[in-house]
């Protein structure tokens, strides 16, 4: 204190305050309207204390005293006033409340950031938010009258400075105004319009009506914080329209509302549609986060799992840690609890809806399913719950949505592995070489279309204790065909396919690491497989879509000498063996099994020896057969 005066007394804020004032006003906060939210917030913590104190005790200052907050402005001369009527302040409470930031807080505050640490990485106290307003004010002023009736009305005034001054005010009415001189650079906050959109985006959801220029600005009644029995139908859509603009219903809606071991109030959304690519992060998603109705984030990314980022809605709890500012939250076990709880409800609900709405959730599935399976491919805790949501197409499904569940309850007793193929194409995979074998046998094969897919099967090996199987294996133990093929030999045998197999290798040279005879195939003339197992095969098109330089790994090439494309280029071999057709429909072979794959790098480079063969077909005569 340094002296008392008429115009008031003149008091020294706390050495750390001084500290203070220049990083809370100028270095701790993203924008500057949040210094609003803080004033509005403050003040609903008054009113609220104030209700709770009228409960038992109605021998207070004003009781009939409507509990709300004010916002008034005057645009000429660049002020703004927020006024409630909560429990006010005592001279004591004003020096203690506005004399010192948050305690202890404020010297931890100071200590991180000699450590090194970002202002919004320290977790700090409630209570330093009032000084956010030194962002937009030149000079602010706080007129206070405690709801003690034997208590005087005080003002508190300063400029955020070294001193801030006291003295007393009149006031009759019991609560707190706080007037701000606006800066030059913030006179739009002496608006009307600027106000209603603070308190929109900020504070809607305050439980006390917040009056701009007379009138009421605020909805007060927040959905996810009424019983899930008080909430109609209606007013999850018209919220989740309100929320997101989003002219469509939403898919569907998860209530959630627990005490422990967490506080959450929370309502999520699944749309019906998706906006960006599920192979690029976006920027902005994840819920929005109150705190007691307050907006502290527009994007919550902690509160989900990232592969839940579609996800819409609104999560308040009590027990989030916020950082000082209110501005970010810090990751501790509540927030794993809140996300866990969150992920959990939302995956229990796309189950039921799977079962009960398979319309539904087929729509679903086409516009998110890539998200739920990066869901697998990054090894996420809730693997046992994602697993039954997923779904594909198969062999044996006609277009229509498969789950491992359904493809495990058809197999037969003797087949000991699920078989799954990789593919760009329903309709290519669906004439893969690789297939013959399984349709000899009637045995289903899950289409795996998706670029996710490829990742995703590096850590889903396995399904209810079988084993999933690549058809692009060298080695398949298949159960043995109704009708077996004649064997490679009785066909005509390795010895006479034999010149055929050696020339192939020489014309494909580095492209095959082998040639060889296959009893496999039925329909098709050969067929390419992997050498080996593991990541590369199953990553293979997902580096010729990433890769500018993607080069084809050698393969084993598997050819069926029953197949009469194979007959005749061993019969022109044996005939015309310097014909340069057999080079280029060795050639041709080779790029179609390529585009059946879905790695061709070039198709187009098959038109010149495509037109070439059909010329040599189309020549008169015949001569090419």
């Amino acid at each position: 204190m340094v002296e008392s005066a008429a115009a008031g007394e003149s008091l020294e804020f706390r050495a750390e305050v001084q500290q203070l004032l220049g990083i809370l006003a100028h270095s701790l906060y993203t924008e500057r309207e949040i210094f609003l939210r803080e004033l509005i917030s403050n003040a609903s913590d008054a009113l609220n204390r104030i209700q709770f104190q009228l409960l038992t005790d109605r021998d207070l200052r004003d009781p009939d005293a409507e509990l709300a907050v004010r916002l008034s402005f005057d645009d000429q001369a660049h002020t703004l006033t927020v006024a409630d009527t909560g429990v006010g302040m005592t001279r004591e409470e004003l020096i203690e409340n506005l004399g010192t930031i948050a305690h202890s807080g404020a010297l931890a505050f100071l200590k991180g950031l000699e450590e090194g640490q970002r202002p919004a990485d320290i977790i700090g106290q409630f209570g330093v938010g009032f000084y956010s307003v030194f962002m937009v004010a030149d000079e602010v002023s706080v007129t206070t009258l405690s709801w003690r009736r034997d208590a005087e009305a005080w003002r508190w005034t300063s400029t955020g400075a070294s001193s801030y001054t006291l003295q007393p005010a009149e006031k009759t009415e019991r609560g707190t105004a706080i007037e701000i001189r606006l800066k030059e650079d913030a006179h739009d906050f002496a608006s009307a319009w600027r106000l209603e959109q603070v308190v929109r985006k900020h504070s809607d959801y305050i439980s006390f009506p917040i009056y701009v220029a007379g009138k009421v600005a605020n909805q007060r009644s927040a959905p996810w914080r009424k019983p899930l029995n008080e909430v109609q139908p209606n007013e999850y859509d018209d919220f989740y329209r309100q929320l997101t603009l989003d002219s469509q219903p939403p898919m569907l809606h998860v209530h959630v509302i627990t005490d422990a071991p967490v506080d959450i109030r929370s309502i999520l959304y699944v749309p019906r549609r998706r906006e960006g690519s599920p192979l690029r992060l976006q920027p902005d998603y994840g819920p929005r986060l109150y705190c007691r109705k307050v907006l502290i984030q527009e994007h919550g990314k902690d509160l989900l799992p990232e592969y839940l980022r579609f996800v819409e809605g609104v999560v308040d709890s009590e027990d989030l840690p916020l950082n000082i500012s209110r501005e970010t939250v810090q990751s501790n076990r509540a927030l794993r609890q809140i996300q866990k709880t969150l992920a959990g409800r939302l995956l229990k609900a796309l189950g039921e809806m799977s079962q009960e709405r398979p319309a539904d959730y087929k729509t679903f599935w086409q516009e998110f399913g890539p998200f739920i399976k990066q869901g697998i491919a990054i090894g996420t805790a809730d693997r046992e719950e994602i697993v039954p949501l997923l779904r594909f197409t198969s062999s044996t499904s006609g277009g229509e949505l498969v789950s491992l569940a359904d493809y495990a309850g058809r197999m037969g007793a003797e087949q000991k592995e699920i078989y799954y193929i990789l593919g760009e194409e329903a309709s290519a995979v669906a004439n893969s070489p690789h297939l013959d074998p399984f349709k000899a046998r009637a045995l289903e094969v899950l289409f795996f279309l998706d670029p996710l897919d490829g990742f995703m099967v590096q850590t889903l090996r396995e399904y209810q204790g079988k084993t999933l199987r690549n058809v692009d294996d060298p080695v398949l133990a298949l159960p043995p065909a109704p009708a077996a093929a004649p064997a490679a030999e009785e066909a005509g045998g390795q010895g006479e396919i034999g010149p055929l197999l050696a020339r192939i290798k020489a014309v494909l040279g580095e492209r095959v690491t082998d040639v060889r005879v296959t009893d496999l195939l039925t329909d098709s003339p050969c067929r390419l497989v992997s050498p080996g197992g593991g990541a590369e095969r199953d990553l293979q098109r997902v580096r010729r879509l990433l890769e500018q330089d993607y080069k084809v790994p050698a393969k084993i090439m598997e050819v069926n000498p029953r197949h009469a494309i194979l007959r005749n280029l061993s019969a022109m071999l044996a005939a015309r063996p310097d014909d340069a057709l057999i080079a280029a429909a060795i050639e041709q072979l080779y790029a179609d099994m390529l585009l059946l794959e879905g790695l061709l790098p070039n198709p187009a480079d098959m038109v010149p020896r495509l037109q070439a063969l059909l010329e040599a077909a189309t020549r008169s005569g015949g001569q090419a057969a």
